[in-house]
């Protein structure tokens, strides 16, 4: 432990084990307790919020890179979610005090009041290498039980994230309006959406309304959208094969479609193309994408840990749009059976900032074109 890096009044011991053996000691931050999931790593230096909030981390323990975590506190105007979405929260060194004037509360209050378990004090660097040689494994957090053996032994009990269906532990209770606009009517199949991805169609002056991930069909066409957009959100899409079944549907209504992340994977596997869970999986705001249609290079934000297979294009399916300049995987996907398109990063983020709106006003484009029906385009934010 560094000294003079802790400012809490009240130290706390903390651990964290892996299912493959390996224990570090640290400082519990957050709510005292247990927790335990996938391990994965984020390499975004901010956004530390909308990352816990995000509903694609459902079940996973996340440990950033980005060694100083909670100096600019907390907000409501951050939040993905309702409250942190995240199983825990692992980092090198966190931040008691912070130094923000729009700040609600400190991160550790937050993480207090939210039951969020964390641990500080953590070599990352050395542990992101870790996974990084032997892939994504799951862990426990634990700040009341600190026999090594026993956390170990957790680890290894914990489910694993391959073959889970997690969208169902998310996704809202009941239909609701989000907003009303002169635009477009965009029906969202929620499986954790989040909010900044609503907020880009209400941008745009669309009529949103969000359903549960188990709608009929039939229930949302009774609502009479212009488009159909299938949302990001955590587990294995191969998990779900209801509602695989739904987008397939979907798709023979004619109506134009677009996924994020895993809607971007339903509506792959939906066209009989096939999705694989990742070594590491991507999660990050710095991953260069290229649009092969015009070259353009987005510097874009991910958080994913299941791809399509390229192996499974060159068919009548889909074509290939975008691709990942790290590692040459499947980032976006226009299909040739019917008006859809769809990518696996997330273009409601904002770390190019803007490289990536241009996808929402595709959309709306394909849904003029098809439905008759204009949207207000985007229009860059004064700062």
């Amino acid at each position: 432990m560094i000294p003079g890096l802790i400012t809490s009044d009240s130290i706390r011991p903390a651990k964290l084990a892996l299912e493959d053996g390996t224990v570090v000691t640290g400082i519990a931050v957050g709510h005292e307790g247990e927790t335990g999931g996938e391990l994965c790593f984020n390499t975004s230096m901010s956004g530390y919020q909308e990352i816990l909030t995000d509903p694609s981390y459902h079940g996973q323990i996340m440990m950033m890179t980005y060694p100083h975590i909670g100096n600019y506190g907390a907000m409501d105007i951050d939040t993905e979610a309702a409250g942190p979405m995240v199983a825990g929260l692992v980092v090198r060194q966190f931040t008691f005090r912070y130094s923000n004037q729009i700040a609600d509360e400190s991160l550790e209050s937050f993480m207090r009041r939210h039951r969020l378990v964390g641990i500080s004090g953590v070599d990352t660097r050395r542990l992101v290498l870790h996974i990084r040689e032997k892939g994504v494994m799951n862990a426990v957090i634990s700040s009341v039980d600190l026999d090594d053996a026993s956390l170990v032994a957790k680890a290894k009990d914990w489910p694993s994230m391959d073959g889970l269906e997690l969208a169902s532990r998310v996704t809202t209770g009941s239909a609701y309006d989000f907003s009303s606009g002169d635009g477009a009517r965009i029906a969202v199949y929620d499986f954790g959406v989040k909010q900044n991805i609503l907020r880009s169609f209400r941008d745009r002056a669309c009529t949103v309304r969000v359903f549960p991930a188990s709608t009929p069909l039939a229930e949302v066409l009774a609502w009479s959208p212009d488009g159909l957009f299938f949302s990001n959100g955590p587990g294995d899409p191969r998990a779900m094969p209801a509602t695989i079944a739904t987008v397939r549907d979907a798709a023979a209504t004619g109506l134009p479609m677009f996924g994020i992340c895993l809607g971007h994977q339903l509506m792959a596997l939906s066209q009989g193309l096939d999705v694989y869970k990742m070594y590491v999986g991507h999660r990050g705001a710095n991953h260069p994408v290229q649009f092969l249609e015009t070259g353009r290079v987005e510097v874009t934000t991910q958080n994913h840990g299941f791809a399509v297979d390229p192996k499974s294009l060159g068919g009548d399916a889909a074509e290939l749009t975008h691709t990942n300049l790290n590692d040459s995987t499947v980032e976006g996907l226009r299909f040739k059976q019917f008006a859809g398109f769809s990518v696996q990063y997330h273009p409601e983020a904002s770390p190019g900032p803007h490289d990536s709106q241009y996808l929402f006003d595709r959309f709306l484009e394909l849904v003029r074109d098809v439905r008759g029906v204009e949207s207000k385009p985007y229009v860059l934010p004064v700062r």
